[in-house]
């Protein structure tokens, strides 16, 4: 039996690599488990940091929305109240003018071609005041508000007349969505 010659490894000429070291294939694949293991928790970084991003561009357009729709509400708002004071600053210069045509109406013979021309020029004028939320108040008869009516004047209450009432309006007042144009001039009771 020692005829017999002893029985030699194959070689293997190949440069060594990682996976010719000895365990080479157990680190290999453990290496690839780590890379895997990096790579997916990078993505998962990456993915929260979008998501981040993403709540924070969707928080950002819901101000700009929310503040674009403030801004439309109160510019409407702010035109609505220039409309009004404008209705309420032509209504103010017209109302000595109703006082004037009323004044004329008074002083024209009844029946008149005059008279009716006053009339007719006096209920458009009312009727276009009316549209502008603009009306007439007489406050004879109701307890004196300095906050509605100008006291002219005081005169003796008859019977039954408490004193501070209204007895006599001189001008209508005039007001509009409870404001005041021109407070009506009257005489009190004293």
């Amino acid at each position: 039996m020692a005829d017999r010659p002893a029985k030699t490894e194959p070689r293997d000429d190949r440069p060594d690599t990682d996976l010719a070291a000895p365990g080479g294939e157990a680190e290999a694949a453990g290496s690839a488990g780590s890379d895997s293991r990096e790579v997916g928790e990078e993505l998962e970084e990456l993915v929260a940091e979008l998501r981040g991003e993403r709540d924070e561009y969707l928080a950002l357009a819901q101000r700009a929305k929310a503040d674009f729709e403030n801004y439309r509400k109160r510019t409407m708002r702010e035109a609505a109240d220039a409309e009004r004071r404008g209705k309420l600053s032509l209504a103010r210069e017209l109302v000595p003018s109703l006082d004037s045509l009323e004044r004329a109406m008074g002083a024209a013979e009844p029946g008149s071609e005059v008279a009716r021309g006053l009339e007719l020029v006096h209920s458009e004028l009312v009727a276009t005041l009316g549209r502008a939320g603009v009306e007439a108040y007489d406050p004879t008869g109701e307890r004196f508000d300095p906050a509605i009516s100008e006291a002219v004047s005081t005169h003796p209450g008859g019977e039954g007349v408490e004193p501070g009432t209204v007895v006599e309006t001189l001008d209508r007042g005039y007001r509009s969505d409870g404001t005041v144009l021109r407070p009506a001039r009257v005489i009190v009771s004293e």
